[in-house]
């Protein structure tokens, strides 16, 4: 069976990515009592999380409580458990938490749905509203930290240098 962990709360829950722009390796990172899990993403995945986590707060009070700045740090070694498939959230109003589900890219069949397979990876935890708008802000500068765009064509500029087809 592939690895497991369910956090009915979490100290930390974060983006961060290694490498320079435009070679930027995306992760996922939750902590919770001493545990910590690492999940491999692509950077729309983590925009995807974003938005759907800004829809679900704006139906909901502000947030009271906000992590130190110090959660949002991503932690090494960035050790992935898994590469990130599937995504699920939602909000459970009895206990007040985003409810937060990632699970294990698997194979898919020949008309592209997923084929059940028991031992691929899942994490599932509930954050604050608050953990849930850090996140939110956090992920934000991650995420526009990458490659400058163009301001010819739009694509994104590498460090060393763009060919870009609008200056041709």
């Amino acid at each position: 069976m592939g690895v497991f962990y369910e956090f009915d709360e979490v100290d930390a829950f974060t983006v961060g990515t290694l490498g320079r722009p435009g070679e930027r390796t995306f992760y996922l990172q939750a902590r919770a009592d001493g545990e910590r899990v690492t999940i491999k993403c692509e950077k729309q995945q983590a925009a995807a999380i974003v938005q759907y986590l800004r829809r679900v707060l704006a139906d909901l009070p502000p947030p009271e409580d906000r992590p130190m700045p110090g959660a949002l740090e991503i932690r090494e070694p960035l050790e992935a458990a898994f590469v990130l498939g599937p995504i699920g959230l939602g909000y459970d109003r009895s206990s007040d938490r985003v409810l937060i589900q990632f699970e294990e890219v698997g194979e898919v069949d020949d008309e592209g749905d997923p084929i059940e397979d028991e031992s691929l990876g899942h994490v599932r935890m509930y954050v604050s509203r608050g953990q849930a708008a850090a996140f939110c802000e956090h992920a934000d500068q991650v995420v526009e930290a990458g490659r400058p765009s163009c301001q010819w064509c739009g694509l994104p500029m590498d460090p060393d240098g763009h060919d870009c087809p609008r200056m041709n």
